[in-house]
């Protein structure tokens, strides 16, 4: 048997999330599908995480366990014959046999897209957050540097969490971007791993810094008081991405390169 991972882009508009689930359309679902069909293989696809319904991936990562001997090529091809127009394979690669694209993570990166114009763009309106309010870019900058390092992060999560809320932040940033000739503002931000709606909370409570609704300096009280009626409200879902998934050096073919490299998101 190998153990075949491949990385994921899909539009999460019309997807009831990532994970399969007994009612609703998942990426994992299609994913399984198409597998089927291409090697008559019933197998589970294990995700490297969840994602919420309406959100968006250029760079989520699966594996599977399969006796097929199709070339990694045909695979690629394969799989995007069978999926639906909003998901694709875009890499394919034999990992070594203890490769788990869940447990074998070691950071996770993801952006939320905001649209500061006057008028929201009907070209963007599944794929970027609408804000008509003018936003304080270098308050909300100073807000997110408060979230880098090792946090207890129940605050900014959801009400009732089982395990451990802590986690160790890497990167929390905000940048202007450009997608379609349309001026945007990128909140960038990377961990270990990430509690459930954790990003989505963590930019609407910077939105509202940029707002002038909240202080920078808030931020420590809110993460220290782990209560998330301190917090900023929940983002919509449609306007986050995962980008990337990192594994270590050492997990078979390693990790795919990064997916922020090649695309303007």
């Amino acid at each position: 048997m190998k153990n075949v991972a491949f990385r994921i882009e899909y539009d999460g508009t019309d997807f009831s999330g990532s994970q399969w689930q007994n009612n609703g359309r998942s990426v994992q679902g299609a994913i399984e599908a198409a597998w089927e069909q291409l090697t008559q293989e019933r197998q589970r696809v294990t995700m490297s995480g969840r994602t919420d319904a309406g959100v968006h991936a250029r760079g989520q990562v699966a594996n599977v366990r399969t006796a097929t001997e199709l070339p990694f090529a045909t695979i690629r091809r394969g799989l995007n014959a069978h999926l639906p127009e909003d998901a694709a394979v875009l890499e394919v690669w034999e990992a070594d046999s203890e490769f788990h694209a869940r447990h074998s993570a070691i950071r996770r990166d993801y952006r939320y897209l905001v649209d500061n114009s006057l008028t929201a763009s009907p070209l963007l309106r599944n794929h970027v957050v609408h804000v008509p309010k003018p936003l304080d870019v270098v308050a909300m900058q100073a807000a997110l540097m408060h979230l880098i390092g090792r946090h207890d992060f129940a605050a900014l999560t959801v009400a009732a969490v089982e395990g451990s809320t802590v986690r160790t932040c890497y990167l929390a940033q905000c940048e202007a971007i450009e997608i379609l000739g349309r001026p945007l503002l990128a909140i960038d931000v990377a961990a270990n791993a990430f509690l459930q709606h954790m990003v989505r909370n963590i930019a609407g409570t910077v939105l509202q810094v940029g707002e002038g609704r909240m202080e920078p300096d808030a931020i420590p009280t809110i993460l220290a008081s782990r209560d998330r009626r301190k917090a900023g409200r929940t983002a919509p879902a449609h306007g986050l991405y995962l980008m990337s998934v990192t594994y270590p050096l050492d997990s078979g073919r390693l990790a795919p390169r990064d997916a922020r490299e090649d695309i303007p998101l």
